[in-house]
């Protein structure tokens, strides 16, 4: 039996242990594969746990663990080197190698958004974006902004030399910048109420708001969004993208 898993502390319900699963009886290999979570309380139970369960071939990783991790694998593939976070390890003869792929299935979700899936169209719309918060999923945000060629400020609580404060966001700043990117865990359940503290009243039908958070499906973020006419769009196809980046790293 391959097993598969998820560590991060703590852990709740897990999208990925019900998705992999049902995965596997539907494809009719769940004799071969199980995936299961780990929550550890401290990063120094992580060898630990590798030295417990000689089964496993790959690791999902969440919070707070996507940059703690980093010492304890042997390898780390381009992307997540550069954005600095792993969110899934393959495991192969004792040699870990770590792989963000967050930056995959944010940049496939955002392209069906903003141009329905066709790369080719998106130089036309000449976005510049703004990125709420400076966290782990930000700099993964950052990552694909770069790649797209999409100019972009970072927006966090306080002015820095490489973030804007939520105060510097006004109408000006909205006028040219079209899509927005909560990063944050703002408005994520069970905190249904919160959004980042922008003005949204200078939001209208030429923007994108992307909404990192996919619990609940449309939160107050999007809601907000909606009713200036925005086009909105939860993170629940990143995670669902990533997810099978996983499945492709772990069966290579």
């Amino acid at each position: 039996m391959k097993h598969l898993g998820l560590i991060g502390y703590p852990l709740g319900h897990s999208f990925s242990k019900s998705y992999f699963n049902n995965k596997f009886k539907a494809l009719g290999v769940d004799n071969e594969w199980f995936y299961d979570t780990y929550p550890i309380e401290n990063i120094e139970k992580f060898t630990d746990l590798l030295k417990g369960q000689p089964d496993l071939v790959g690791l999902n990783v969440t919070i707070p663990y996507k940059q703690e991790v980093i010492p304890f694998v042997d390898k780390l593939d381009k992307s997540a080197s550069e954005v600095g976070a792993i969110n899934c390890i393959r495991i192969e003869n004792g040699i870990l190698v770590g792989y963000n792929t967050d930056v995959y299935g944010f940049e496939k979700s955002l392209i069906d958004m903003l141009v329905d899936g066709n790369i080719d169209t998106l130089p036309q719309l000449s976005l510049k974006a703004l990125v709420l918060g400076t966290g782990g999923a930000s700099k993964a945000v950052a990552y694909v902004m770069k790649k797209l060629n999409i100019p972009f400020h970072y927006v966090s609580r306080n002015r820095t030399p490489e973030s804007l404060s939520y105060k510097d966001v006004n109408a000006e700043i909205l006028a040219t910048h079209h899509l927005i990117i909560n990063g944050t865990p703002l408005g994520m359940s069970p905190n249904t109420e919160g959004c980042p503290p922008l003005p949204y009243e200078n939001i209208g039908n030429q923007h994108f708001l992307y909404d990192l958070v996919y619990n609940p499906e449309v939160t107050e973020f999007m809601k907000r969004g909606i009713v200036q006419g925005a086009k909105v769009k939860n993170g629940y196809d990143m995670l669902l993208y990533q997810a099978e980046k996983g499945w492709e790293i772990w069966n290579q």
